[in-house]
């Protein structure tokens, strides 16, 4: 079993409070079991959960743009580490121009991220039900909802240890795969970590992402639904803009 430690970051959620419903807010109070959900509600580990997301985006997004005959796993490996020394190097600049911050996950995150499939993931049933130009706006709009989110908090660093556990290749002519990971807390229970990827023009992206069992992507889906049914899919579009451009005026 291979262990590699990483500096992961603390972050500040609250342009997602909305979202979330609060409910990724208890992934680091106990191991979720069947009460997984009602758990969730809590709000006083937000600051885990921040260390546990920024950990998931950065070691698992950050791929560089490598052929598809490279693992996956040894991907997450080799520009985590790239990602991370470039935020250390660059602190001071990062915490006086935040806009380089959303350049690094312009140019080094977005390309390896399936935005469509993950968008798709997020609305659920709601997918189908919006036209063409829907479906790219609210794509454009979840996807600068997360990058604002998540490029914010890059300047500060906690410590945290990720175990990748041993990595079983997909069957020939499969193009989805999973990479599985342990969050080592040291004072807490461990958090399993699983990434989903398939692959495309022989590139690895990511699509999802389970902690703990629970899905990243999907536990967007009651939240989305709940403003579709008051102000419909153009509504929740222009919610998801409003929130990310007034976390870029705040920045």
């Amino acid at each position: 079993m291979k262990r590699i430690s990483y500096r992961v970051v603390k972050l500040i959620l609250p342009s997602l409070h909305w979202c979330l419903s609060r409910l990724l807010v208890s992934f680091f109070i106990l191991r979720l079991r069947k009460n997984r959900i009602n758990r969730i509600l809590g709000s006083i580990m937000m600051k885990n959960l921040s260390k546990l997301l920024l950990a998931i985006f950065v070691s698992s997004f950050a791929f560089n743009s490598y052929a598809g005959n490279v693992q996956p796993d040894e991907l997450i490996k080799q520009t985590s580490e790239k990602v991370l020394s470039a935020l250390e190097q660059n602190k001071e600049k990062y915490d006086s121009r935040p806009e380089e911050i959303f350049k690094l996950v312009n140019d080094i995150i977005l390309p390896h991220l399936d935005f469509r499939a993950m968008s798709k993931l997020a609305l659920g049933k709601n997918w189908r039900k919006a036209n063409d130009e829907q479906q790219i706006r609210f794509t454009e709009a979840f996807k600068t909802m997360l990058i604002r989110t998540y490029s914010k908090s890059l300047t500060e660093y906690a410590g945290q240890e990720i175990e990748f556990l041993p990595y079983r290749p997909p069957a020939e002519g499969k193009r989805t795969t999973k990479v599985k990971t342990v969050i080592n807390q040291g004072t807490g229970p461990d958090i399993p970590i699983i990434y989903s990827l398939r692959i495309k023009n022989n590139i690895w992206k990511v699509y999802d992402i389970k902690i703990d069992g629970i899905s990243l992507v999907t536990n967007y889906r009651n939240s989305f639904a709940s403003d579709i049914r008051k102000v419909g899919i153009d509504g929740l579009i222009n919610k998801l803009l409003a929130k990310s451009s007034d976390k870029q005026n705040k920045a």
